[in-house]
């Protein structure tokens, strides 16, 4: 998300552009998955960087992040070391990354917009979304109750575990139970 600088960030980079430093600074890029709620997760960019950020042929252009990655913001350090890493591939690049050192946060920060989110899959590697309908693949004997359920037994209206994508939640004869997704297709 970009907004319209404000003066406190025109003053901070000196209406300079934060990674190229050559041009006036027009925008106020947020740093995602940050907002542009505060100064710190801000950094004031010019027309031409803005540009060059939806162009991937404008590789040549980024070599002016040798110098903005030392920048002493983390939001300049963070975009800074986020467009480096997507060119990570090109020489001059990755000797740039290899000789900086950011502070943890910093570069999860940075690296925050390569992370793919974990899906709940089954067996067949099928996203499974909250209230989908599943068979299962294999007998299961289920632990707490006296009873087996058979495969091909038909699971509706599963609910997705939160804190882990191997698991789901299920109701089979009346009783809900956690069932692990490679044990189920979709249906």
């Amino acid at each position: 998300m970009s907004t319209t600088i404000t003066p406190a960030l025109k003053d901070r980079s000196n209406g300079t552009c934060e990674l190229c430093t050559t041009e006036e600074a027009v925008i106020a890029f947020a740093v995602s998955p940050k907002n542009n709620d505060v100064i710190e997760n801000e950094v004031a960019i010019c027309q031409t960087c803005a540009d060059a950020m939806e162009n991937p042929d404008a590789v040549m252009h980024w070599h002016c992040l040798a110098g903005s990655i030392w920048n002493a913001e983390p939001s300049v350090q963070a975009l800074s070391y986020r467009l480096l890493y997507k060119h990570k591939d090109q020489e001059w690049a990755s000797e740039i990354i290899d000789t900086v050192e950011l502070d943890e946060v910093v570069s999860n920060w940075a690296l925050s917009a390569f992370q793919v989110k974990e899906l709940h899959r089954d067996s067949n590697g099928t996203e499974l979304l909250h209230g989908d309908t599943v068979v299962l693949t294999q007998g299961l004997n289920v632990k707490g109750a006296n009873f087996m359920a058979p495969k091909g037994t038909i699971v509706r209206r599963i609910k997705l575990v939160p804190d882990n994508v191997e698991q789901i939640e299920g109701k089979i004869n009346d009783q809900t139970i956690v069932i692990l997704t490679k044990y189920v297709r979709k249906s």
